[in-house]
């Protein structure tokens, strides 16, 4: 074993029903980390750009990162890498809780699913043992429900990744579900699972740990004692996101007149507070949760009616909120729950009601088509309907709103009212009032994205510098590198959340401990670049255009009309340019150059 893997990948053909044990490429994982980088490079050389995103051809990489569930502060990320449906480019979505790290104690890096099921199926893994199972009773149920049966069966220690009845039914929107509550949320990576009718993968592991895997876990311990002073002393993941979650930032977005509402029609939501973290924490906290390994604690567990589940993050409060103009926080805890129960994506689900509001607004959507649940701003008890119908469409307009905003507006002729990059919905950052987002969102490889590059951090917060959220000034440059030391995070299997603590240098120091590695800062973040620039490769393969590097019209060219940033549009025009000249892309593509500087020789000329 070497560089904190167990050398081992399952190849899982769900036609055949066949399980093989492949040797990780060592070398390979090196030169990507693992992760989300590796997954990458694997979907990348298998050709699943050019092919079919619900056809049997294309393939699902399940995989950890050479920190998962190893003894690192929020250390039990896993990704899911495949072709999205929604946006026909890379996938990567990254989830929390327990499952990433049990895969890792059970002694796998990660899992290559391929071909499609005779019959619905789900994959019980017990250390090195991986059989294919009969999914068939299990299917319409929620995911709670679901989760406490497989439990059942195969014992409490396991954990169980699922997908929800949207998933089932291939909805565009469908998010991969595991340990109850936690999602691999964007870009319908559940619909492809549902594609293969793969219901889901439960893991049992005999160890608690993979530390047998590091270069050395004494080193790793040291490295780890001394980054988690960096945590603990750190405003917000010290304290702050542990109090409030990341909920914190409705009333701290608001404050600076970037909180996206009624579609992005206004940048500032007068009833903020009573959606705002302060609120959840008063009416309906019941508690902080945490993901495996996690001394941040920034997960909620609230009350909705006589249960307790798991809560809203900032985007689904931002989005059933502001962003439809709904003060009430009952529904929306009550909507996010029901995301979670059909394994729905709490980003672009609210998003896409919200431009259905817009288009009621309109005039497009007529009142006939609403059966009974009106599409008006503010109408709490329609978010929640128009959740569960997409989660599981039935008519024609179920399906059109399940399938994302911008297929939905598309089909009314109004393909502006759809808030989203490369058809993914945009969070929820107004990219008029802080300028550097915008870049990120307009260049994020996997569509309308905040964290793939979170600007945010020192254009609002200040960390880890205090920049001025108003101008353009070096924002390609900042854009850049925290797409980069993103890309590293994601692929080490830690939660981006720690990096309001740590930077390039404490997360090398903590890659090095565990994989016995030499790597500089300066090393590492080149790594960065490289998983960036294959994801692009990808999406050039899968058809991407330059035009597709964009913002909503809205943004350039309608003005914020009232609040701390009113008359600000963004200066994409400006900020694009110069991010190419950063990256050495041209018209949207890394140059040659650029590919033989990385170590991407093989995609040269592609």
């Amino acid at each position: 074993m070497a560089y904190a893997y167990y050398e081992k990948i399952a190849r899982i053909n769900l036609t055949t029903g066949e399980v093989k044990v492949e040797k990780l490429d060592v070398d390979l994982a090196k030169k990507f980390i693992g992760g989300r980088g590796l997954g990458t490079k694997i979907v990348y050389d298998e050709g699943c750009a050019t092919v079919d995103p619900l056809g049997p051809d294309n393939k699902l990489v399940y995989i950890t990162g050479p920190l998962t569930g190893a003894g690192a502060p929020s250390s039990g990320r896993y990704m899911v890498v495949t072709k999205s449906p929604l946006t026909g480019m890379i996938a990567c979505s990254n989830s929390g809780g327990i499952w990433g790290a049990k895969l890792k104690y059970a002694g796998w890096d990660a899992l290559i699913v391929e071909g499609e099921a005779p019959e619905w199926t789900y994959i019980n893994i017990v250390d090195d043992k991986i059989e294919l199972l009969d999914a068939r009773e299990y299917l319409g149920l929620f995911s709670e429900e679901l989760d406490d049966k497989l439990k059942e069966k195969h014992g409490k220690d396991s954990s169980v990744l699922s997908i929800g009845i949207a998933g089932e039914k291939k909805v565009l929107l469908a998010a991969i579900m595991n340990d109850k509550d936690r999602a691999a949320g964007r870009s319908g990576v559940g619909a492809v699972m549902g594609s293969k009718k793969l219901k889901g993968i439960v893991v049992t592991a005999s160890k608690k740990n993979a530390d047998d895997c590091l270069a050395s876990a004494e080193n790793l311990k040291a490295a780890n004692k001394d980054v988690m002073v960096n945590i603990r002393e750190n405003g917000l993941t010290g304290g702050g996101l542990r109090a409030l979650g990341t909920a914190s930032l409705v009333n701290v977005i608001n404050g600076v007149g970037a909180l996206p509402t009624k579609n992005w029609q206004e940048s500032y939501y007068d009833k903020a507070e009573d959606v705002s973290g302060e609120a959840l924490a008063e009416k309906y906290l019941v508690k902080a949760g945490a993901c495996h390994r996690c001394p941040i604690a920034c997960g909620r567990v609230v009350k909705v009616g006589d249960k307790v589940v798991g809560g809203p993050e900032y985007e689904p409060l931002w989005a059933y909120g502001a962003n439809m103009a709904n003060p009430d926080l009952a529904s929306i805890n009550e909507a996010n729950y029901w995301c979670n129960e059909y394994g729905l994506d709490a980003i672009s689900v609210p998003c896409t009601i919200a431009a259905a509001m817009e288009l009621y607004q309109r005039g497009a959507i007529k009142e006939e088509d609403c059966d009974g649940a009106l599409l008006e701003w503010g109408n709490a008890a329609s978010a929640i309907e128009w959740t569960k119908r997409m989660g599981d469409p039935k008519t024609e307009l179920d399906w059109l709103m399940s399938s994302g905003s911008a297929r939905l507006c598309e089909h009314y002729g109004m393909p502006e009212v759809s808030m989203s990059v490369k058809k993914q919905e945009m969070p929820a950052y107004d990219a008029r009032g802080v300028q550097g987002i915008g870049i990120t969102y307009a260049t994020s490889n996997r569509g309308g994205c905040h964290v793939r590059g979170y600007t945010i951090a020192p254009e609002v917060v200040g960390l880890p510098v205090q920049l001025d959220r108003t101008v353009t000034n070096e924002k390609a440059f900042w854009s850049k590198t925290f797409q980069d030391l993103t890309a590293v995070i994601d692929s080490m299997g830690l939660c981006l959340f720690t990096s309001f603590a740590l930077g390039a240098p404490e997360y090398t120091k903590l890659l090095n401990a565990a994989c016995g590695t030499e790597y500089t800062p300066e090393q590492v973040l080149e790594i960065g670049e490289r998983i960036y620039n294959i994801e692009r490769m990808f999406n050039k393969a899968a058809g991407m255009k330059p035009e597709d590097d964009r913002l909503p019209k809205r943004l350039m060219t309608e003005p914020v009309p009232a609040g701390p940033s009113k008359g600000m549009t963004s200066k994409i025009e400006i900020t694009l340019p110069e991010y190419y000249k950063v990256r050495g892309w041209e018209a949207a593509f890394p140059t040659d150059e650029t590919l033989k500087r990385l170590g991407l020789d093989e995609c040269v000329g592609k």
